[in-house]
C-alpha cells in the first residue's frame, strides 16, 4: 500500500479525477514535447461525458496552449478497457500516450511497468490485520502509520491540516453564485450565521453543515483543497476535524493523529477497491470520506481499535450503492449536500460505535469488497457520466 502522501493531495478543484489528474497528465506530456506545434487530446468515457462541467478541457488547455494550439476530442461513448477515465495525448501527429485518471488525482498507464508506480509503504493490506497488530502491540492506528511512514509524515499532515482549515475559512467568508449554468448560490456563510443562533443541541449540526458546505463550495469554485479522498468528497473530513478542533479544543497533534487514521482508512479502500466515482459511483467518494471521518472522530474521542474499525465500517456501509449522477456534470448537485450529510453521519457513526464494545458481524474489509462489486455492477450511466439518475431528470 502506498504512502498517505498519495492519498492526501493539495490542489485545485473541482474534480480530482476530471481536473487534477488530467492537468497533471498534461504537465508530464508538455515536458516531453516543449517544441510541439500542435496537440491533440482525446478524452474517453466518463472523462468525456462530464469533462466540460468539471473543466477538464480548461485544465489541459492551461498547460498545453502556451506551447502550441490544442484540439480536444470528446468520446463519451468509448470506454477504454483499464478505467472509465481514459485520455490520449498526441503531439504533431505522433508519440501517442494513453493514460488514465484513476481517482484522487492519481494517474496510471494501466500496465505493470507503470511510470506512476511508487514504493509500497505498508506491508499489511487489510484493516482486520492492522487492527490485530494494534491490539497485540497496544498501539493505535496512527502509531502504525508512523511506523510505516516514518516521522516525516507529520510535517506533511500538518500542511494538509493547515490547507483544510484555510479552505473551510475561505468558504465561510465567500458569498455569491457558484460557477456554471445551475446558478447555485453559496450557502456556507448563511448556514454558519444561522447555526450560531441556535442552542447547543442544534448548533453542532448546523456548524458541521456550514464547514462541509464551505470546503465543498470552495472546491466547486476551483479553489485550493485537499483530496480526502477526492475533490468531490473534500468537505467531509475537514468539516468534522474543524468542528472537533474548535468545538472541543483538540490539539493540532491529536488532529494530525486523527488525520493519519483517516488516511489509513481511505488508503485501504483505494488499494482494495476504488475511490473513483467513474469506477464505483459516489460510494467510493463520499462513502469513503464518511468512513475516514468516522474513524478520525472515534479516535479523537478515545475509541479502541475495534470501535474505530466499527465506526469506519458504518460510515462506508450506509453509503453502499450511492450513485454518481452529477447534474450538468458539475460537483454541485447532489455532491455538495452529500458532503454535509456525510459529515454529520460520521459523527453518528462515532457515537454509535462508542456505545458498543466494537464487536459486530460485518467487517470493514468485507464492506470494501461489497462496495467494489456493487460499483462494478452499477451501469455506467450512474458512474459520473451524467446520463442517469438526478442528472437525467433535472433540467436547469
Amino acid at each position: 500500500m502506498k504512502s498517505l502522501k498519495e492519498l492526501y493531495k493539495i490542489g485545485k478543484g473541482p474534480s480530482s479525477s476530471h481536473t487534477m489528474g488530467p492537468q497533471r497528465a498534461a504537465q508530464i506530456y508538455a515536458k516531453r514535447h516543449a517544441d510541439a506545434h500542435l496537440f491533440d487530446v482525446t478524452l474517453y468515457g466518463s472523462l468525456a461525458a462530464t469533462g466540460k462541467g468539471h473543466m477538464t478541457d480548461i485544465a489541459i488547455d492551461e498547460v498545453l496552449s502556451p506551447i502550441a494550439p490544442v484540439n480536444i476530442h470528446w468520446e463519451p461513448k468509448i470506454f477504454l478497457p483499464y478505467h472509465p477515465n481514459g485520455m490520449k495525448f498526441c503531439a504533431d501527429g505522433h508519440d501517442e500516450w494513453v493514460v488514465y485518471s484513476v481517482g484522487g488525482g492519481a494517474l496510471s498507464e494501466g500496465k505493470s511497468d507503470d511510470m506512476f508506480d511508487t514504493p509500497e509503504v505498508y506491508e499489511i493490506g487489510t484493516l482486520t490485520e492492522i487492527q490485530n497488530w494494534c491490539e497485540q502491540h497496544g498501539r493505535s492506528y496512527w502509531e502504525y502509520v508512523e511506523l510505516c511512514e516514518g516521522k516525516d509524515i507529520w510535517p506533511y499532515l500538518q500542511k494538509v491540516w493547515q490547507t483544510m482549515q484555510e479552505c473551510v475559512e475561505r468558504g465561510l467568508n465567500h458569498e455569491g453564485v457558484l460557477p456554471g449554468p445551475l446558478n447555485l448560490p453559496r450557502k456556507a456563510a448563511t448556514y454558519y450565521v444561522k447555526a450560531t443562533g441556535y442552542k447547543q443541541s442544534l448548533q453542532t449540526r448546523g456548524l458541521v453543515y456550514a464547514y462541509a458546505l464551505a470546503a465543498s463550495e470552495e472546491n466547486a469554485s476551483g479553489g485550493t483543497i485537499v483530496t480526502a479522498p477526492t475533490c468531490g468528497a473534500c468537505g467531509v473530513v475537514p468539516a468534522v476535524l474543524y468542528h472537533l478542533s474548535h468545538g472541543h479544543q483538540f490539539s493540532d497533534s491529536r488532529i494530525l493523529h486523527a488525520l493519519a487514521t483517516a488516511g489509513l482508512i481511505g488508503n485501504l479502500v483505494k488499494q482494495n477497491a476504488s475511490i473513483s466515482g467513474a469506477d464505483v459511483g459516489c460510494q467510493g467518494e463520499v462513502g469513503v470520506a464518511c468512513a475516514m471521518a468516522s474513524a478520525a472522530a472515534c479516535q479523537l474521542f478515545g475509541g479502541s481499535p475495534a470501535q474505530i474499525e466499527y465506526a469506519a465500517e458504518m460510515g462506508l456501509e450506509h453509503h453502499l450503492g450511492m450513485t454518481c449522477d452529477p447534474v450538468c456534470g458539475l460537483v454541485q448537485i447532489p455532491c455538495i449536500e452529500r458532503n454535509a450529510f456525510a459529515a454529520t453521519r460520521s459523527l453518528d457513526a462515532n457515537l454509535y460505535s462508542a456505545f458498543s464494545d466494537g464487536k459486530h458481524r460485518v467487517s470493514f474489509d468485507r464492506v470494501v469488497q461489497v462496495m467494489k462489486q456493487t460499483g462494478h455492477d452499477l451501469p455506467s450511466l450512474y458512474k459520473e457520466t451524467s446520463a442517469g439518475g438526478l442528472a437525467k431528470t433535472f433540467n436547469p
